[in-house]
Order: structure tokens, then C-alpha cells, then sequence
């Protein structure tokens, strides 16, 4: 593990404004820096890079973080390969503490080479397989598609890769999943006559194959296994060819077959994606939203593509964003989108895509089916079976709010229960999980945002803040901590940097984003964060009386007796007080 000194040590050494603009032109906006962003297709700039704070943040994606977080979103660098390359930059080394295998350094690059060797190999196999091109030409194939995939075959041999790799029995070719070691020691290749299908990372290098049988073999696709280069639930096969094609066009299109991603680009839609053997992730659809504002899941028209539709809706939901929009395309009967878009061209497939259902209206129309709307229970049923759903629907608050107005409607319950639900978000981009109360920020916020301005403010706070269980008070509590822990490395960059992964991470990052509001409109966060801090001393003044007036004057230590006369007299609780004391109680006061 890398230790957090060396990164806030390499994190200050580094300018972030650098490492943008060696991806990214810049444009001076005040005291910060804009362009349109690099991880969704927009025409207005709202991606902000700020050189005070060393942060950047999209406020229209989303997409936010540090120099290290810009490289691993922008070209797809594992966390360790970040950091060495801007350690590189400012002649840093990075320490080895000895705690780890390496499989992020050397081995790691010997697993890719293994893959790009396979990769090579299979390729050439393909040109001398009579049975492989005549199967793709059959499928309507070009040979310059085959080849901007990179396309090959494996051959019917059970170690054919022995003539592609110098040691057969290494077993880094059983961590890359292409050979596997049977009983007694012997080993064969995973792949064998099928038709193979590289699978890229954002970086275009191979981690992964897929494997189409060409014969009635067993399973038809075969895919690698997890390794440490390759996570089902994370790639998407095609990813690296469309990413350009997907910025362009504001949406991506997600199928579920290989072979229907090269024939949709070779008929000119090339924005589009496949998983790959698994249904649609959380994590595959946080991705694609950061690339674009549309996606469009393609599926057959029979009860297998709809079942596979609505997993895919129920992995989207705690991911989808207001402003973001998510459709499911159901192809006719008996298609797919590799036949259709060959024999109705591409004009037709995309006013399928133009026409796709919209998520709200796929959910709603699903949970309609389960209930009879005809009678008052099937009505209240059908509110049931929807809120678990839009509870889900955390980052659209807007979205989650006109759906449960249009579940008000078709229920016919009364509206407040629909207001009552509504109520529990509100407007905002990533930070919507955070409730505002009456309207405004919770003082935890507020104070939180004004750590992150001004870490030094953590001297002003009181020794215990009052008890909450809202995720920024959570954010708050940890921030306070970590600055108290670590008084003298405590800055803005450093603070939210140690959120990463984190529980709190989505919380802290919004709240350094709304930083970036204050900056360029001169906001006096002075003001607010007294005001807030006032607020959460009440607060804990109030909780403080409430818990020790419940108890005797004789159970009470001298502390806890000047703590609630103090509460009693700073924060007006008289009324909190016991007025009919109980026999052997004595008035605190006298």
C-alpha cells in the first residue's frame, strides 16, 4: 500500500492545471479554469479546473477529483500506474513497502504481454482457418472490420498456444485464464476452434477474450475468467473502439452480443457496447453515463430480452441522473440487432433507438402489469411494489419526484402521500443524497463546505458535535477526525483525497464542488459557517439537556452538572428541566 504521506507529498508537488491541459485545452474563467468536458458530450463548458483547491469537477457528469483521479478516468490507469506516472513527472519515486506481490508493477505488465502475444497469435490463426473466415463472410464480416477488432481464431489443438508463447508452463498463463491446468499436471488452452474476440480496456490494451464456437460445441460464447487484468462487471466489450464515436454522439447503445457491436459499427453505428456474458452492472452503467447523456439498452423482443431488460433497469437506478436518460429498445421478433441492422441498414435501427422506452415509462409500465388497477387494493399495491425502486433513484431527485406524482395519478391516493415521498429529495447533481432542511443546506454541510474551504476552522469547533445519521453529518464527523488526527498536513486537496472509496466519498465530493461556487462569486463562507456552527452547538446543547435531565443530581459528575446548567442558561432549555422533583432530588441551581 502506498502511504498516504508519499501522496500528499506527490499531490502538492503536482499541478493539476498541468496534467489537464496535457488532455484537455484550458481557458482562464476567473480565478479557475473551464473547458467542455472530457468524460460526456456537451456544448456548453462546465467541466472546472480549479489550481487553489487541485481539484477538478464536471458539473455537468459529475465526474470529479484529483490529478490522480483525472488519470485514471481519462486514460484508464489502475490507481498505482497514476500515481507512478506523476511521481515520474516530479522525479519522485514511489516507496515499496514490501507489503505487496507487485501485481501492479512487472507482473502485471507480463500479464498484458501474455494477452497481446495471445491476441497476436489467434489473429494470424484466423488468416489460415477456411472455417473461421468462411463462418464470419457468412455473417456478413468484412475483413477490415475483422481487423479494426483485432478478430482472430483458436485453432482445434489442445496447446496450441505453444507456439505463441516461450514457456508453455508458466503460470501466468493460467492467471490470464488462457490455459488451464488439468488432473496430473497437464494443461491445455481454455480457447480452441472458435472464433476469437479481443476484449480492450480503455487503454486498448487486451485483458480479456471471448470465444465463439464454430461448431454445435458447447458453450456458443466462452469467456475468460476473472483475472487480475479482467472484472466481467466493470469492461464492456467494444468500449475502447467506441469511446470517440459515443462522445460524438451523445448516447451509447448497449447489446448483448459481440458479434451485434462489430456488424452495428460496420453498418455505421458505432457507438455501441456489449456486456459480456452477465447482465447490465451498476458499475458498467456509472461508466457509460460519465461518456454520455443517452444510454439505449437493445434487447431482443422475446421474454429472455425482457427479463434482461428489467435487470438491467434495476442495476441502473441508483446510478441514473436528472438531466441523464436511459431507454430500452425491444427488437421485433426473432431479431437481434446483427440481423436487423443488416437487412434494414442503419437510418432504420437508429429511429429504433429514437423511439427506445423511456426508463420511467418501462418501470411504471412493469409494475402496472403485477396489479390490478381496478380495485383500491391492487391500487395501494402497485405504490408498494414502486417506492422500493425510486428509493433506489438517489442521484435523479427530480426524476424520482415526477415519477411518484405520475404514481400519485395512476393510484389515485392522495396527493399528500405523494408529497411526503417527494419530500425526501431534493434537487441536485451528486450530492442529492444529502437532505436539505427547510429548503436550505443542513449546518452539517455547510460546515463541512467550509472545512474544505479553510481546513484550519476545525480549531473552532466544539469538542463533540450533536448525534445524526445523515451521510454529511457521517462526512463531518470523519473530516473532523482526520484534521485533528493530522493537524499540520491538513489542506482542502488532502482531506477530500482521503475519502477515496470511501462511504462518505459521493458526500465530500459534492460539497467541494459547491467550493467552486463560492470561489467565483465571492460568497462570505465566514458568515454561513458561524451561522451553521451556531446552529450545530444548539443542537448538541439541546441533546446534551435532553440526555442529562433524565438523570438524578446525585448521578451526575461535577462536569456533566456545569455542562447542563450551561446548556440550561447559553441555549434557553429551561423548559427541559425536571420541575416536580423526585423524592431525594435537589434543585442543580442551589
Amino acid at each position: 500500500m502506498i502511504p498516504q504521506d508519499f501522496l500528499d507529498t506527490l499531490l502538492d508537488r503536482v499541478d493539476i492545471v498541468d496534467v489537464v491541459e496535457r488532455y484537455v485545452p484550458l481557458k482562464k474563467a476567473g480565478a479557475n479554469y473551464q473547458a467542455r468536458c472530457p468524460f460526456h458530450n456537451e456544448k456548453t463548458p462546465s467541466f472546472t479546473v480549479s489550481p487553489t483547491k487541485q481539484f477538478y469537477h464536471c458539473f455537468g457528469c459529475g465526474a470529479h477529483g484529483s490529478a490522480i483521479t483525472f488519470l485514471m478516468q481519462h486514460t484508464g490507469m489502475g490507481f498505482v500506474e497514476a500515481v507512478k506516472e506523476l511521481a515520474g513527472r516530479v522525479g519522485m519515486t514511489v516507496p515499496d513497502d514490501g507489503s505487496r506481490s507487485d501485481p501492479e508493477d512487472g507482473r502485471r505488465e507480463q500479464l498484458y504481454e501474455l494477452m497481446e502475444m495471445a491476441a497476436h497469435f489467434y489473429k494470424g490463426e484466423l488468416k489460415s482457418s477456411e472455417a473461421a473466415v468462411a463462418y464470419l463472410k457468412n455473417r456478413g464480416l468484412t475483413g477490415e472490420t475483422a481487423a479494426r477488432y483485432g478478430l482472430g481464431y483458436a485453432p482445434d489443438d489442445w496447446q496450441g498456444l505453444a507456439r505463441a508463447v516461450a514457456d508453455y508452463q508458466d503460470k501466468a498463463l493460467e492467471e490470464t485464464g488462457l490455459v488451464i491446468a488439468g488432473e496430473a499436471g497437464k494443461r491445455y488452452d481454455r480457447f480452441r476452434h472458435r472464433v476469437m474476440f479481443p476484449i480492450r480496456n480503455e487503454r486498448g490494451k487486451v485483458i480479456a477474450f471471448g470465444g465463439r464456437v464454430l461448431d454445435k460445441g458447447e458453450p456458443k460464447y466462452l469467456n475468460s475468467p476473472e483475472t487480475p487484468l479482467f472484472h466481467k462487471g466493470r469492461e464492456l466489450y467494444g468500449l475502447f473502439e467506441a469511446r470517440r464515436a459515443i462522445q460524438a454522439a451523445g448516447r451509447v447503445v448497449v447489446v448483448e452480443g459481440y458479434m451485434d457491436v462489430v456488424m452495428l459499427a460496420q453498418h455505421g453505428v458505432e457507438n455501441a457496447v456489449a456486456t459480456l456474458g452477465t447482465a447490465v452492472t451498476s458499475d458498467q452503467v456509472e461508466r457509460l453515463l460519465r461518456l454520455a447523456d443517452a444510454i439505449v439498452f437493445a434487447f431482443d423482443g422475446d421474454a429472455a430480452g425482457r427479463k434482461a431488460a428489467w435487470r438491467a433497469l434495476e442495476n441502473s437506478l441508483p446510478q441514473v441522473v436528472d438531466g441523464k436518460r436511459l431507454g430500452f429498445l425491444f427488437l421485433p421478433e426473432g431479431e437481434d440487432p446483427d440481423s436487423f441492422v443488416r437487412a434494414q441498414g442503419r437510418a432504420a435501427f437508429e429511429q429504433l433507438l429514437d423511439k427506445a422506452v423511456p426508463l420511467s415509462q418501462f418501470l411504471l409500465d412493469e409494475m402496472g402489469a403485477k396489479t390490478d388497477l381496478n380495485s383500491p387494493e391492487g391500487r395501494v399495491r402497485l405504490v408498494k411494489l414502486t417506492e422500493p425502486y425510486l428509493d433506489q433513484m438517489r442521484k435523479a431527485p427530480l426524476l424520482a419526484r415526477s415519477l411518484r406524482r405520475q404514481l400519485a395519478a395512476q393510484s389515485g391516493m392522495a396527493s399528500r402521500e405523494a408529497g411526503r415521498d417527494s419530500a425526501r429529495f431534493t434537487p441536485g447533481s451528486r450530492a442529492a443524497s444529502i437532505p436539505k432542511r427547510g429548503g436550505l443546506l443542513s449546518p452539517y454541510r455547510v460546515v463541512l463546505q467550509a472545512l474544505i474551504h479553510k481546513p484550519e476552522r476545525v480549531a473552532q469547533l466544539p469538542a463533540q458535535l450533536p448525534a445524526d445519521a445523515s451521510p454529511e453529518a457521517a462526512a463531518l464527523a470523519r473530516a473532523v477526525a482526520l484534521l485533528r488526527e493530522r493537524p499540520d498536513s491538513g489542506n482542502a486537496r488532502q482531506l477530500v483525497e482521503s475519502f477515496r472509496d470511501s462511504p462518505e466519498q459521493a458526500v465530500m465530493e459534492a460539497a467541494e464542488a459547491a467550493v467552486l461556487i463560492w470561489e467565483e462569486v465571492g460568497h462570505d463562507v465566514e458568515a454561513d459557517f458561524l451561522g451553521a456552527l451556531a446552529t450545530l452547538q444548539e443542537q448538541a446543547g439541546r441533546q446534551q439537556a435532553k440526555t442529562l435531565s433524565h438523570k438524578r443530581p446525585s448521578e451526575m459528575t461535577p462536569e456533566e452538572k456545569a455542562r447542563f446548567l450551561e446548556s440550561l442558561k447559553a441555549k434557553k432549555l429551561s423548559a427541559l428541566a425536571p420541575t416536580d422533583a423526585a423524592p431525594g432530588q435537589g434543585d442543580l441551581t442551589s
